[in-house]
């Protein structure tokens, strides 16, 4: 009752290539012809209507009948369509311009590899692209900056302004090492603070114009503003906020970092510390107890 269903033949997309350019072709071809058929039957016309009929028999433009000017024009639309079709469509397609290309290229790489043989030059790789950044990051370093800093897990370190955790020993720690230093910060870091800190000098970074801060601290307005106030101190400190912390690791040569155990909801990271630049040379673990309600180590990098 019921036949074996038919199998449909598979052509490759190879073979359907092939087909869809003959397809083209016979196309080109037929459109030709008739353009051919169509000159022949109306030259014929036009030069009958002119020399036999007399049909604007006095228009003549270069000394010729205007019917034999319309036919050689005419005639050089059917030759430009004739070399498309026969030469440029069948010689300059896809493959020729695909080769064309491929010659470009290699004489390009060719050229490229003449100038380096004749100046001795070559062109770096993006590895060693990446140890000549990191070179001349080491150059632009302030002598002894170090960044003094306390983040969790995901380098969290403060949210509105304020600290998201209280550990005794980190707040020793961070007085033991700034005492008798300059301290430099953001403007909403200093505003952090109830008073200055005592035995140590404040540089704060802020764009405000005419910013009041108490006799002794010095306001500056960038950075490198900042590092003309430290020349004379042998162990400087950049204590944050997060923008800081930011503008200042390239130029910083050790780290000093609280690593909290935890993590924490913040609006204020560290950046992340990359290991291809930094060595970590100490580390010290600190457990929970009735001070500390979380773990942390105390941990030391340097600059590679």
């Amino acid at each position: 009752m019921f036949g074996k269903k038919k199998t449909s033949p598979q052509i490759d997309q190879e073979q359907l290539e092939l087909i869809k350019k003959a397809q083209k072709r016979i196309a080109q071809k037929k459109r030709l012809y008739a353009h051919f058929v169509l000159f022949l039957v109306g030259a014929a016309f036009l030069l009958a209507l002119n020399l036999v009929f007399k049909f604007g028999e006095d228009q003549r433009y270069l000394d010729l009948d205007w019917s034999v000017i319309v036919v050689l024009i005419w005639f050089f639309f059917l030759a430009y369509h004739f070399i498309s079709v026969f030469i440029v469509n069948k010689f300059i397609n896809k493959d020729w311009e695909a080769k064309q290309l491929a010659k470009l290229v290699e004489k390009q790489k060719q050229a490229i590899e003449k100038i380096k043989t004749k100046n001795n030059l070559q062109i770096p790789t993006p590895k060693e692209i990446e140890t000549l950044e990191n070179t001349s990051k080491k150059i632009d370093t302030i002598s002894n900056l170090t960044i003094i800093v306390a983040a969790g897990e995901k380098n969290e370190i403060g949210k509105n302004n304020d600290l998201i955790w209280h550990l005794k020993d980190d707040l020793k720690r961070f007085k033991a090492l700034t005492s008798g230093h300059h301290i430099i910060m953001g403007r909403k870091t200093f505003e952090s603070f109830p008073k200055p800190l005592p035995n140590r000098t404040h540089i704060v970074i802020t764009r405000q114009k005419n910013y009041i801060v108490p006799e002794g601290v010095v306001v500056v307005n960038s950075l490198e503003e900042a590092f003309k106030f430290i020349k004379n101190d042998n162990q400087p400190f950049i204590i944050g906020g997060g923008e800081i912390y930011k503008q200042a690791l390239p130029y910083a040569e050790k780290i000093e970092l609280t690593r909290v155990h935890d993590t924490f909801d913040a609006d204020t990271f560290f950046p992340v510390i990359d290991a291809d630049n930094w060595r970590e040379i100490k580390n010290v673990f600190h457990t929970t107890d009735d001070n500390h309600e979380h773990e942390f180590s105390f941990l030391t990098f340097e600059r590679i």
